[in-house]
């Protein structure tokens, strides 16, 4: 069990060293937009996660119906949302 968590490690550590490192001054780091740095599946891939987490916190399934099946609400530029 120990040699698998080892072997587990190694494979991690190997993982990590092809990882994009870049060091900036503190107050001299670029905004939050990483269109010029990144693709948009790349952007996608890192999204991913971050939703999968949000709804395991809400306790809810993941939505399964299509994006045109989507509940939408609209209304006017300055109309308070219903209560």
């Amino acid at each position: 069990m120990a040699r698998m968590a080892e072997e587990r490690d190694d494979h991690d550590r190997r993982h990590r060293r092809s990882w994009p490192v870049r060091v900036h001054r503190l107050g001299d780091a670029p905004g939050d937009d990483l269109s010029a740095t990144t693709t948009a599946d790349e952007r996608l891939a890192m999204m991913w996660p971050l939703a999968q987490e949000a709804w395991a916190l809400t306790g809810l399934p993941v939505p399964t119906y299509a994006r045109h099946q989507a509940p939408v609400g609209r209304r006017r530029l300055g109309e308070a949302p219903p209560a």
